[in-house]
């Protein structure tokens, strides 16, 4: 995407950056080749080297997972063998990895302050909300700018649902935090309310329908997302006013989460079995191949939406992004130190928050809950407090008792013995 977009985003140098040397040189001598042959005039390189990397650069696009996912599959096993959900980035697995991220995100963003101050960091890593949370505590005045493509999926579900080829046509409103959101009005440009159409739709399929199969676009269509798809009808059952992200199953419907669970084999089984042993064998065959041609490199919704950002950013488009911002305001009837999700106008000197007004009070409670989680997480991790990450687990809505988010925790805690700080 990157390559494609260069009309309008002029990228001159691209720069690898990673830990893992082993695991990065595979795709990375991948790249090189894709470089070579489409764009030799691009400068490429990839390093472990913290300021040959961070240095000269104008955005930093981070995406890391602390542990890989090895402890992925930890987060999603240990919770479910407590009769708990086991989720990525929600519920006692969300926490574990929010534990764990919260270092790895400070550390690229310290990076990047030390060698290129005047940059950008657009960070993609999960869970959003907790690293949202730990930037405005610890570095609230850094260029950092959260943000996630899930609700950019939804609503290009939404714009074939309304016969729109184009989801950048869709005018909207939304709150809540990452992961755990309403859209409460959708238009198309002309103004026309398309709120009715899509709501008959989500009445009786969820988001289901118009899943894309093509070649290249499997981002979301594992045998899970079916199903988290499918959901989304009993997810906007409970509150038909508004459009709900696909998420808020784990919350408003865990024990159907853990019902439908393999504590064998969880989506980190699914996604190492399918998504990354895709992705690297493409780029061991590239490798092997000498060239890129035919090797299955398409940009997805990820590639789509951050080049989108980077370019407002740039070119000061004055477009309209989902961002995980401080709230200030933009929700009036919530706490004004959340990270909410909203929609903000970007431009080069960063956003501007669009005012979303009061929200209802089913939606009020499920978010001062959620957020009194995050907070503690975050908490936790600065104080070392192991009766904060205590409270965190137990105020969580898929943890049914203090005493079983006492078990977990210590299960987490020995688990992540080499990636969290200390708890006393």
């Amino acid at each position: 995407m990157l390559l494609e977009e260069r009309d309008r985003f002029p990228v001159n140098k691209v720069t690898f950056y990673d830990n893992n040397a082993e695991r990065q040189e595979i795709v990375a001598k991948a790249c090189e080749i894709y470089f070579h042959e489409n764009a030799p005039e691009v400068e490429f390189s990839y390093t472990t080297d913290p300021e040959t990397a961070f240095t000269g650069t104008d955005f930093v696009l981070a995406h890391i997972r602390v542990g890989l996912y090895a402890m992925r599959e930890l987060d999603e096993k240990i919770p479910l063998k407590y009769g708990c959900v086991g989720q990525e980035t929600c519920g006692a697995g969300g926490i574990a990895y929010g534990m764990r991220s919260i270092g790895g995100v400070i550390e690229i963003l310290d990076y990047m302050e030390k060698y290129s101050p005047n940059a950008w960091m657009l960070n993609y890593s999960n869970p959003a909300a907790i690293v949202a949370e730990a930037c405005r505590v610890l570095r609230p005045n850094s260029r950092i700018i959260n943000i996630c493509d899930m609700p950019i999926d939804l609503m290009d579900k939404m714009s074939r649902m309304c016969g729109i080829k184009d989801r950048r046509e869709l005018q909207y409103s939304y709150y809540g935090l990452n992961h755990f959101g309403w859209w409460s009005k959708i238009y198309d440009k002309e103004g026309n309310d398309l709120m009715p159409q899509i709501k008959e739709h989500m009445a009786k399929n969820g988001y289901l329908d118009g899943i894309e199969h093509e070649a290249g676009k499997e981002q979301h269509v594992e045998e899970s997302w079916i199903h988290t798809f499918g959901k989304a009808k009993d997810v906007y059952a409970v509150d038909p006013e508004t459009i709900p992200n696909t998420y808020l199953k784990y919350y408003l419907y865990p024990d159907y989460v853990v019902e439908t669970s393999d504590p064998n084999y969880t989506r980190a089984n699914e996604v190492m079995d399918g998504r990354e042993k895709k992705v690297f064998g493409a780029c061991r065959d590239i490798i092997a191949k000498g060239t890129a041609k035919d090797g299955g490199f398409e940009p997805d919704v990820h590639a789509n939406y951050i080049v989108d950002l980077a370019c407002a950013l740039a070119e000061n488009t004055l477009e309209r992004f989902l961002l995980i911002v401080p709230n200030d305001g933009a929700v009036p009837n919530f706490d004004p130190t959340a990270m909410v999700e909203v929609p903000c106008i970007v431009g080069s000197n960063g956003f501007e928050k669009i005012c979303q007004g009061p929200i209802p009070q089913f939606q009020k409670g499920l978010m001062e809950q959620q957020v009194s989680v995050e907070k503690l997480v975050v908490q936790a991790w600065v104080e070392g407090s192991y009766q904060k990450l205590w409270q965190a687990l137990t105020l969580s809505k898929t943890i049914p008792s203090a005493s079983v988010a006492k078990q977990i925790l210590d299960e987490l805690i020995e688990a992540n013995k080499d990636f969290w700080p200390e708890l006393k």
